[in-house]
């Protein structure tokens, strides 16, 4: 199977598991996780082809880590980064000391003056590093890097966690909160 096609199914996989499983009939449990054997199936039936060593290569390999398997492959979820209601029962965890967000300059006025919105999502996503935020607000147009005082907001009460793939999560980040790094 071709890179492309890795990703076609990815993709689609991100769709089913976030935002929209009905789409294939799909059903996710209140934490998000569903049959393996399910999923396989009705992305079969979709016309995804799709089979277990596929599954776990996705899985294995994609770049973000946005899918996760229980201990006995037997069910599986996305990390975060859902639109629809569910609880990844993730504990609040004291994050470093900065964390970092990408976003396009586009939106820059707008987080300025409202600070960082979740939007659809359950949570804001934040990365430890500045090269994977890059990437993110990359997607969207010219780049600009938000470096969170993530240490400091902890400290005052705001809640953070950390899914499993390693991405940390907030609700909301006023801007005296943060501090914007231009990238030419």
């Amino acid at each position: 199977m071709t890179e492309k096609e890795i990703t076609n199914i990815s993709r689609f996989m991100s769709l089913v598991l976030r935002h929209q499983p009905e789409k294939i009939g799909l059903t996710l449990d209140a934490q998000g996780w569903t049959s393996v054997t399910d999923l396989i199936e009705k992305m079969q039936k979709a016309g995804k082809k799709l089979d277990f060593p596929l599954l776990e290569e996705v899985v294995a390999n994609n770049n973000k880590k946005r899918f996760a398997f229980n201990e006995d492959k037997s069910r599986i979820r996305a990390s975060q980064g859902h639109t629809i209601e569910i609880e990844l029962g993730y504990e609040p965890q004291e994050p470093p000391e900065l964390l970092y967000h990408g976003t396009a300059f586009k939106h820059i006025a707008s987080i300025l003056q409202k600070g960082i919105l979740k939007g659809d999502r359950h949570h804001i996503h934040l990365s430890k590093d500045r090269e994977t935020a890059l990437n993110v607000g990359t997607r969207h147009g010219k780049p600009v890097l938000l470096i969170i005082k993530a240490k400091r907001m902890f400290n005052e009460g705001i809640p953070f966690f950390c899914s499993e793939n390693g991405v940390w999560l907030t609700e909301y980040i006023h801007p005296k909160y943060f501090s914007v790094e231009e990238i030419e």
